[in-house]
C-alpha cells in the first residue's frame, strides 16, 4: 500500500528537479516505494490534469500542472509564516465554514484553510445562499485562534476583506473596492463575500473562522436571477480565464502579512487600509436594516468597525449591520 502523502511528496520531488528529469529509480529510493508504486501515482497525476514526460533510462519530468486546488500545489514555494501552513482540499463539501468548524472542535491548528472546489449548501451574510459551482472559483474557509476578547472578533472582517481586495486586484490588474462591511466589488459589482463565524465563550475566543468565497471563472449564465446586488467574477471584468491556483496563493500570503499585521498593531492600521479602499468614505449613502431604511453621509468607522452615518437630521448613528447602498447627490 502507497504511504498517505506520498502523491504530495512525488509532486514535490519532481518539482524540485526545475524542469530535469529523475530516474524511477531515484524516486522510488526518495519516497520509499517500490516502482511500480511511483509508476501508479504518476499515472494518478497524469488523470488530474498532470503532463509528466517519460523518456526510459532518463526518467520523468514535470512539464505542466493543472489549475488544481489540493495541497501540494498551493503550498509550493508558498512561503507564509501562519496562514496555510495546514490545507483541507475537498472536491465538494456543503459549506467550507461547517467544516473548518468541526476541524475547529477537534483541535485543527490555527491557520488551518479549508478549501471546495464546490459547494453544494455555501453560505453568505444573513442566512443567503451563495451559489458555488464547481472548477470556477475560490470557495475557503480559514480557522484563527487570536487570543482577544469576543467583541473584537468582528474586527477580523476587516483583514479578511482587504487580503481579498488586494488579491483580486493583483490577480486582475484592476482596482478592487470595499462594500461595508464585508463585499469586494469590481466594476460595481459584487467580485467576493465574507462570512466570519466564531465559537467563544465569555472572556475568550476559541476560534475564529473566516470564511472567503471568490468569483474568478464563473461565467454570468451561473448567476441566479434573484441576487440581491450585482453580481460579476474576475474573468468576465478582464475578459480572460484567471488561475485559481495564483489567486489562492496570492490571497494566503495577503491574508498572512495582514493578520500578522493586526496581532502585532491592532485594527487601527487595518482599519485605514480598508478605508482607503471604500470609495463611499464621505459619500451619501442608504442603509437597509433588514426593513428600516436610514439615509445619510458616511463619517468613517469607530474603532471596532461599526460605520457611522450622519443622518440628516444631524444625529449621528453607529450601524453594526446592515446593507449599504449609494445614494445620488441631490
Amino acid at each position: 500500500m502507497t504511504a498517505p502523502g506520498t502523491r504530495e511528496e512525488l509532486l514535490r520531488l519532481l518539482r524540485r528537479e526545475d524542469g530535469d528529469y529523475l530516474s524511477g529509480e531515484a524516486l522510488s529510493r526518495a519516497l520509499e516505494v517500490s516502482r511500480s508504486a511511483v509508476w501508479k501515482q504518476i499515472r494518478l497525476l497524469r488523470e488530474h490534469g498532470y503532463v509528466i514526460e517519460a523518456i526510459p533510462s532518463r526518467g520523468y519530468r514535470l512539464a505542466e500542472t493543472p489549475d488544481s486546488l489540493i495541497p501540494a500545489e498551493i503550498q509550493a514555494d508558498l512561503g507564509t509564516h501562519l496562514i496555510g501552513r495546514e490545507l483541507v482540499c475537498l472536491q465538494e463539501t456543503d459549506s467550507t465554514n461547517a467544516r473548518a468548524h468541526e476541524l475547529g472542535e477537534a483541535g485543527a491548528v490555527e491557520g488551518m484553510v479549508v478549501i471546495a472546489d464546490q459547494q453544494s449548501a455555501g453560505k453568505g451574510r444573513l442566512g443567503r445562499r451563495w451559489t458555488s459551482p464547481g472548477g470556477v472559483n475560490l470557495y475557503a474557509s480559514v480557522l484563527l485562534r487570536p487570543q482577544l476578547p469576543p467583541r473584537c472578533a468582528p474586527q477580523l472582517t476587516f483583514v479578511s476583506a482587504v487580503a481579498v481586495a488586494r488579491a483580486v486586484a493583483a490577480i486582475s490588474g484592476l482596482p478592487a473596492v470595499v462594500k461595508w462591511p464585508n463585499d469586494v466589488l469590481l466594476g460595481g459589482r459584487k467580485v467576493a463575500g465574507l462570512l466570519n463565524e466564531m465559537s467563544a465563550e465569555t472572556e475568550r475566543i476559541h476560534y475564529v473562522i473566516l470564511g472567503i468565497g471568490v468569483n474568478l471563472n464563473m461565467s454570468p449564465e451561473q448567476f441566479p436571477d434573484d441576487l440581491r446586488y450585482p453580481a460579476t467574477s474576475v474573468a468576465t471584468e478582464t475578459g480572460a480565464a484567471v488561475s485559481r491556483l495564483a489567486f489562492t496563493r496570492i490571497l494566503l500570503r495577503q491574508l498572512d502579512e495582514l493578520y500578522q499585521l493586526y496581532l502585532d498593531q491592532g485594527i487601527e492600521p487595518i482599519l485605514k487600509l480598508w478605508q482607503a479602499l471604500f470609495p463611499l468614505q464621505g459619500g451619501r449613502v442608504s442603509v437597509d436594516l433588514q426593513g428600516t431604511l436610514l439615509c445619510g453621509r458616511v463619517e468613517g468607522l469607530d474603532g471596532d468597525g461599526a460605520l457611522l452615518l450622519r443622518l440628516d437630521d444631524g444625529r449621528l448613528e453607529r450601524i453594526l449591520a446592515g446593507d449599504v447602498r449609494p445614494v445620488a447627490e441631490a
